[in-house]
C-alpha cells in the first residue's frame, strides 16, 4: 500500500477554525472547510483515488525531502533536493480570528533556492467527501472550483512584470501545470474558500504581509509560555499543536483534526475525532494554565459553562452533559459510514460523526469540575449563575454515580462499573467541596461529603483485586487499565501507598512494553470490536507522570526520552504506536500532546526537587 503516505509523514497547518495536513512530499491530502468537522475538500488521506488532493512536488524522478516548522510558528516548510537544485514549498494558513467565517486561505509558496527545479502541481478537490460534483472555471489570474454549497478559488502569487510561468492545463475538472524555477525565483498559490471576488494575481508584497503577520501571531502567542524546563522544544511544539486544534470562536479543542484513521491497519477501529470531548478539553486546562496560557483556559471554561447551562437541572440517566460536542456546542453527531471510500490503506469503514456521543461516561463530571477548581486557583472564577448550575450537576451525580457506564475508552461491549469512572465521581464531589470552601459559596456540603466518602469506600472494596494486587478496570474483574495511572494525579491515593506501588508494578508487567503502554488488553476484556490496537501514546505520558510522582524519576526520564523518539520529524504524535514503531490512529491527537505537557511539567518538578 505504498500509495498511502505514513500517518507520521505529515505536518499540520491551520487558522484556528480549520486545519490541513501536508505530506513530506508536498501533498495536502486532508483539508475540511469551513471548519474542522465540515466535509472534506481534500481527502486523499482516506481514499487516494476518490478523496482529492493538492500536490506540489519536483518533476524530477528522484529527490530527497525534508520538512520543518519555522521556529516558534505553525508555518511549515517542505524542502526538496535533487542533483539539479534545491527548492521548497512554504505552507500556512493566515489566522482568521474569533468570528465565525466561511473564508479560509491556504497559502502555498514555491521557491527555488539553489540551481534549478521544475515542480509538478495538481489541484484536484473532491467536495463533500467526494460526494458532490464540481466544475472548474479557469481565468488568466487563476481558477474557481465550484460545487453546490462551496467554492474554492485559486489565486496566483506573482509580480505583474514577472514571466508568466503558470499555465493551467485542465484534466476533466482538475488542474495541472508545471512550474520551472531558477535560484531566487518564487511563485505561489492561495486557495481561498468563500472568496469575495474572482481569481486575482497577488503581489509579493501582499504575500509577504500575510507571511509576516502569521509569523508575528504565532511568536507573540508562544512568547506567553512560562515553561522553561528541560524539554522546551517538545513542550512548546505541543502547545502550538494544541492551539492549531482550537476552534477560536468558541474556545473548544478538537480531539484531532482527522477522521477515520485506523487504530489497526485493516481493522474497524476508525473513528471521527473532529469534535470536542469534555474529558480531553478539561485536561487542556491543566496543560494550558501550567504553561501560562490563561486566555485559552478561560475560553474553554466559558464554553464548558455554556454546556452545563444548556441542560442545567436535566433529570434521568442520560445526565446533564454529553461526553462530546461539535466545536460550536451542538450535540447532533450522528455517525455514518462513507461506503464509497476505501479508507487509509483499505482500513474500512470510514466513519464520520460519532455514535459514542450519547454514551454514559461518569468520569467526565470529575474532569469538568476538577478543571473548574484548577482554573479557580489561577484566577478564573465561576460566577453566581455558573456556581448554581454546577450545583445541579452535582445533584444529578449524587443520584446517579452508582451505576454502570461505558467508560472513558468508549467501549461498545456493554456497560460496566468502571473503577476510573467511580474515582472521577469522587473527584467531582471532592473538588466541589474544596471550591465551596475556598470561595465561600453555598453548598450541599453534608451530602457531597457523604457521597464522596461512599465512593472512596466502594472503590477500595470493589475496585481493588487482592489476587492481582492492583486496582482493576471494573468491579468484579481482574483486567488492568492504564486509565488508573491517574489515581495519584487526582489525589485519590498517595504515590507512596503500598497499594499504589503494587498496582504500578502490575501495570508495568502487563501493560508496558519497552516503555510504551497499552490502554488495556481487549482479549481479556472484550470491548465489542474486532481486532487489536497499538500502544496508546497518551497512556505512555501518563505512565511518565505516575513514575515521577512515585519518586522513580530516573525511570520516568528514560521512558519520556524513549517516547520522544517515537514522535514524527516535527514532534507530532498520533493516537497510537504500532509494534513496528509507525504511528496509528487520528493525527495529531490533542490528548497525547496534553499528556506530554503534563508529564514534562511533573517530571521537571520532580527532578528539580531531587537535585
Amino acid at each position: 500500500m505504498d500509495k498511502y503516505p505514513l500517518i507520521e509523514n505529515h505536518g499540520l497547518i491551520g487558522d484556528l477554525q480549520t486545519a490541513a495536513l501536508v505530506t513530506t512530499d508536498g501533498t495536502v491530502d486532508w483539508f475540511c472547510c469551513p471548519r474542522f468537522d465540515s466535509p472534506s475538500v481534500f481527502g486523499a488521506l482516506l481514499d487516494k483515488d476518490k478523496g482529492g488532493h493538492c500536490t506540489i512536488r519536483p518533476a524530477h524522478e528522484t529527490y530527497a525531502t525534508k520538512q520543518l516548522y519555522l521556529p516558534d510558528t505553525a508555518i511549515l516548510v517542505t524542502r526538496f533536493m535533487t542533483e539539479a537544485g534545491a527548492g521548497e514549498v512554504v505552507d500556512f494558513m493566515p489566522v482568521t480570528g474569533t468570528t465565525v467565517t466561511p473564508r479560509h486561505r491556504l497559502v502555498r509558496m514555491v521557491r527555488c533556492v539553489r540551481g534549478s527545479m521544475t515542480f509538478d502541481v495538481d489541484i484536484a478537490p473532491r467536495f463533500d467527501y467526494g460526494r458532490k460534483p464540481h466544475e472548474v472555471h479557469v481565468t488568466e489570474q487563476g481558477a474557481v472550483f465550484a460545487s453546490d454549497g462551496l467554492e474554492l478559488t485559486v489565486h496566483t502569487v506573482r509580480e505583474p512584470d514577472d514571466e508568466r510561468l503558470l499555465n493551467f492545463v485542465r484534466s476533466g475538472n482538475d488542474l495541472h501545470f508545471s512550474l520551472s524555477l531558477q535560484a531566487g525565483q518564487q511563485r505561489g498559490l492561495v486557495l481561498e474558500s468563500a472568496a469575495d471576488g474572482p481569481p486575482r494575481e497577488i503581489r509579493l508584497a501582499e504575500y509577504q504581509q500575510l507571511f509576516d503577520d502569521t509569523i508575528r501571531y504565532w511568536r507573540s502567542w508562544l512568547s506567553k509560555s512560562r515553561y522553561s524546563g528541560r524539554w522546551r522544544g517538545m513542550v512548546e511544539r505541543s502547545a502550538v499543536t494544541l492551539k492549531l486544534m482550537t476552534y477560536a470562536p468558541s474556545g473548544a479543542v478538537v480531539a484531532a483534526p482527522t477522521a477515520g484513521l485506523p487504530e489497526q491497519l485493516g481493522g474497524e477501529r476508525n473513528w471521527d475525532y473532529r469534535f470536542t470531548w469534555i474529558r480531553d478539553a478539561s485536561f487542556s486546562v491543566y496543560a494550558l494554565l501550567g504553561m501560562g496560557f490563561t486566555e485559552e483556559a478561560k475560553a474553554f471554561i466559558a464554553w464548558l459553562g455554556e454546556r452545563i447551562k444548556e441542560r442545567a437541572g436535566a433529570d434521568g440517566a442520560s445526565g446533564p452533559l454529553n461526553i462530546m460536542y461539535a466545536v460550536d456546542g451542538s450535540s447532533d453527531l450522528k455517525e455514518e459510514v462513507l461506503e464509497h471510500w476505501e479508507g487509509y490503506e483499505r482500513s474500512a469503514p470510514v466513519r464520520i460523526g460519532n455514535g459514542a456521543a450519547t454514551q454514559l461516561q461518569l468520569d467526565i463530571y470529575g474532569e469538568a469540575i476538577d478543571s473548574i477548581y484548577f482554573a479557580h486557583g489561577h484566577g478564573i472564577h465561576p460566577g453566581h449563575r455558573g456556581w448554581t448550575e454546577m450545583i445541579t450537576v452535582l445533584d444529578w451525580l449524587a443520584d446517579h454515580w452508582d451505576q454502570a457506564g461505558e467508560g472513558l475508552w468508549e467501549t461498545r461491549g456493554g456497560r460496566e462499573h468502571f473503577t476510573y469512572g467511580r474515582v472521577m465521581s469522587w473527584v467531582a464531589f471532592d473538588r466541589a467541596l474544596r471550591l465551596a470552601d475556598a470561595s465561600g459559596r453555598p453548598a450541599a456540603a453534608e451530602r457531597w461529603s457523604r457521597e464522596r466518602d461512599a465512593i472512596y469506600e466502594q472503590v477500595m472494596a470493589k475496585g481493588w483485586n487482592e489476587s492481582r494486587g492492583a486496582f482493576v478496570q471494573h468491579y468484579g474483574g481482574d483486567v488492568l487499565d492504564s486509565s488508573l495511572l491517574r489515581l495519584p494525579t487526582v489525589g485519590f491515593i498517595t504515590p507512596e501507598d503500598p497499594m499504589w506501588a503494587s498496582t504500578l508494578d502490575a501495570m508495568e508487567q502487563e501493560l508496558v512494553t519497552d516503555s510504551l503502554v497499552y490502554r488495556y488488553n481487549p482479549e481479556a476484556s472484550p470491548d465489542g470490536l474486532r481486532g487489536s490496537e497499538g500502544t496508546f501514546s497518551l497512556c505512555t505520558f501518563m505512565y511518565v507522570d505516575a513514575l515521577a510522582r512515585a519518586g522513580r524519576t530516573d525511570q520516568a526520564r528514560l521512558v519520556l526520552e524513549k517516547m520522544f523518539g517515537y514522535a514524527n520529524h516535527l514532534g507530532l504524535y498520533s493516537e497510537e504506536i504500532a509494534l513496528t514503531g509507525r504511528q496509528l490512529g487520528n493525527f495529531p491527537q490533542a490528548f497525547t500532546h496534553l499528556a506530554l505537557i503534563d508529564a514534562a511539567i511533573t517530571l521537571d518538578a520532580a527532578l528539580n526537587r531531587r537535585s
